[in-house]
């Protein structure tokens, strides 16, 4: 395996895992339990809303310089 096999390994995996955290998001509207102040009821909810924004802005970062090093040729064939 080459370091290009390698690094194209790790941006498919972040292009995938960014994909399937996007979809787990929930709509910032909550809808219709945003008016009774029922969306706030849950903490863990809210933990773990957190949690899967800073994944998903870590997986951004890892996917997008990925990206400009695989598109510039930086690294050897």
């Amino acid at each position: 395996m080459t370091v290009t096999n390698i690094v194209q390994g790790i941006w498919t995996f972040s292009a995938v895992g960014l994909i399937i955290l996007v979809l787990l998001h929930s709509p910032k509207g909550d809808g219709i339990g945003a008016i009774g102040g029922q969306a706030q009821l849950f903490s863990s909810a809210k933990s773990a809303e957190s949690t899967l924004n800073r994944v998903t802005w870590a997986l951004t970062a890892i996917f997008m310089g990925l990206t400009v090093v695989l598109s510039a040729g930086w690294l050897p064939k």
